[in-house]
């Protein structure tokens, strides 16, 4: 029986992982949960596992109910212990800056990390990898697009790699309207194809989420942004491409379902639960993202060109702006004004762990600033 730690196992993609864990009946050893009690402590129940995290707010409401056998530990510090766990494969699904010290951790236990954290790459992308190679770890791509360049790339001489090929959904918003300034979260948190949290939704929405992606894939596979092309693909059923020398494409096709690249990352292909066979009819359709509608997706680009702690400054900046829009107080077009301004504002520095939640910091307070202008702007304007 294989063995799996969960960091983030209350999330979307946390959920999901226990399903496949369920089905492939694998033995669940450590669970890391920020909040959300009352799921924790039902998965706990069902999986019992020997280590719980949780928030620090939320302990004593976890602690009563958790199973004989199972420990508890709190706050920062209790994610990063699940994450040293001596099992097969950790699943990093922490959302945010927050994943970036136990994915750490686990790497530098030599563990198999299951990546589902777009930040641990994207503002630590040769700090993670420096501690995968010093330790012996192993990294596996969980997001769907990755998890299908990763197996594209299997067997392929790296010289006769061209291009790799990210496809985007479009989001909510592909075919209009052409002012978004009046869009609303209820509006931008309806993606047609995926079901994911609400952070990465909006980010979907704005085409930043396939932003992250590049970077993520810049990084993760050591290809030059050049070399790392998007294309709208609406039906979401090609996930990945990647272009050779000789002009072929290879590409990897399969349903919209996130519990298809968990499977492979955990335990390899076989039957997945759940998951639906891919229609090999109807239309698919292919055509460039809209920049101009679409900012924040160029921006990824050029923080990546920038380097250094550039990507820390943007995805900071992110958070801050998505936030602030789902709490109404920005409108959904200048969730790129502030990720422009940030990043305009940056300090690349050299990328190096002080320095980078230090940045972290900085930017968050930058971005707060504008968000508060722009909030004031439009507010004045209405």
């Amino acid at each position: 029986m294989g063995t799996i730690a969960v960091l983030g196992s209350t999330g979307s993609v946390g959920t999901q992982t226990l399903e496949v864990a369920r089905h492939l009946s694998l033995d669940v050893v450590g669970l890391a949960a920020g909040r959300n009690a009352d799921l924790l402590i039902a998965q706990a129940a069902e999986f019992r596992p020997r280590l719980v995290s949780c928030a620090s707010e939320v302990a004593a409401t976890v602690r009563p109910h958790l199973p004989a056998g199972t420990r508890l530990v709190s706050g920062p510090e209790g994610a990063e212990a699940v994450a040293t766990l001596e099992v097969d494969t950790v699943v990093a699904a922490i959302t945010g800056m927050a994943g970036l010290r136990p994915t750490a951790a686990a790497l530098a236990a030599g563990r198999h990390v299951a990546l589902a954290n777009k930040e641990a790459m994207v503002v630590a992308g040769p700090l993670m990898r420096e501690l995968a190679t010093r330790h012996g770890a192993v990294i596996t791509p969980v997001d769907s697009e990755h998890s299908a360049l990763h197996q594209c790339l299997l067997a392929e001489p790296r010289a006769e790699v061209a291009a790799l090929v990210l496809t985007a959904s479009g989001g909510p918003f592909r075919t209009g309207p052409t002012d978004l300034s009046s869009v609303t979260p209820e509006q931008a948190l309806k993606h047609p194809n995926w079901s994911m949290g609400p952070k990465v939704t909006i980010d979907s929405a704005t085409l930043f989420n396939k932003g992250l992606e590049v970077l993520e894939a810049h990084f993760l596979f050591d290809v030059p942004l050049s070399d790392i092309e998007v294309v709208v693909h609406p039906q979401s059923l090609v996930h990945g491409m990647v272009r050779f020398t000789d002009g072929n494409v290879k590409a990897l096709l399969g349903p919209a379902d996130m519990r298809l690249p968990i499977r492979y990352a955990l335990a390899g292909r076989g039957e997945t639960p759940g998951a639906a066979s891919l229609p090999l009819h109807g239309e698919w359709t292919f055509e460039p993202p809209d920049h101009d509608r679409f900012p924040s997706l160029r921006l990824a680009y050029l923080a990546g060109e920038m380097g250094g702690l550039a990507p820390t400054y943007l995805n900071a900046a992110d958070e801050v702006a998505v936030e602030a829009f789902l709490a109404r107080r920005l409108p959904f077009s200048a969730i790129a004004e502030v990720l422009r301004g940030t990043l305009e504002a940056a300090r690349p520095g050299t990328l190096g762990w002080d320095g980078l939640f230090a940045a972290d910091e900085r930017a968050r307070a930058l971005a707060e600033e504008m968000v508060d202008r722009l909030a004031r702007a439009h507010a004045g304007s209405a």
